[in-house]
């Protein structure tokens, strides 16, 4: 589990998440909860943080016009949501993220939508420049309340060792 509670003094606790390197099972699948449902608000005011005009995330009668019907939830809020979703089970003792591949929307997520996540462990290796590191690579998978795939990647960390990493000292 990556969940745990430790004592840091009298009557006094403190939770800990995530996986240490060690902890990672190659073919191990993480359900990422809870849910999230995304709302217009969330999408709109992504696309002003980010700047992206396109008005088919925020434009009603643009996208009226278009195949959806619609507006679309922005395709980078949604693989944010799928991280951010992740980070407890996967990369809450994460040094450094090595980079993500092969991201693929596939279908729409629309506004009122509840996004869904897991991640399946594929590999894991120690690393050859830190020795109090390895690195984990996950897919990550999100699906709506339908259980319809929305979005697919792979993701690449660089993950602390027992013993290492922020905690170490045991006063995180």
């Amino acid at each position: 589990m990556s969940q745990t509670t430790k004592q840091v003094g009298p009557g006094r606790y403190r939770e800990s998440f995530g996986r240490f390197y060690e902890d990672f099972v190659v073919g191990d699948v993480y359900e990422h909860r809870p849910g999230r449902t995304i709302t217009q608000t969330d999408n709109i005011w992504f696309t002003l943080l980010t700047m992206n005009t396109h008005p088919m995330h925020f434009d009603e009668e643009y996208a009226k016009a278009s195949e959806f019907g619609r507006c679309i939830v922005a395709s980078p809020l949604t693989v944010g949501m799928l991280v951010g979703m992740s980070v407890s089970d996967v990369s809450q003792k994460a040094i450094a993220n090595l980079g993500w591949r092969e991201i693929r929307m596939t279908a729409p997520l629309f506004a009122g939508d509840t996004l869904y996540a897991e991640s399946t462990v594929l590999e894991k290796r120690e690393s050859k420049s830190r020795p109090g590191a390895g690195i984990v690579t996950v897919a990550t998978r999100g699906a709506n309340q339908d259980g319809t795939v929305v979005c697919e990647f792979e993701r690449t960390i660089l993950v602390a060792r027992r013993g290492h990493g922020v905690e170490a000292d045991g006063n995180y």
